[in-house]
């Protein structure tokens, strides 16, 4: 998984695996869904990150199965 965010559009995306997008959904006017061919989940962008997610404090916990 990566995480990027883009200061100068405040725009967040979340890649989930790498994979060729076959199609973006767009879950609402600021909310995008890459899937791929099987119809797995690639990525998620978020645009106005800054007011939608607490940016500066992302985090990442693993717990073990």
């Amino acid at each position: 998984m990566k995480i990027t965010y883009f200061q100068d559009t405040d725009t967040l995306y979340i890649e989930f695996r790498t994979a060729d997008v076959l199609e973006t959904r767009e879950l609402d006017e600021n909310t995008l869904l890459d899937i791929d061919a099987q119809g797995n989940l690639c990525g998620l962008t978020l645009e106005h990150a800054r007011d939608r997610a607490d940016i500066p404090h992302v985090t990442f916990e693993q717990v073990a199965a």
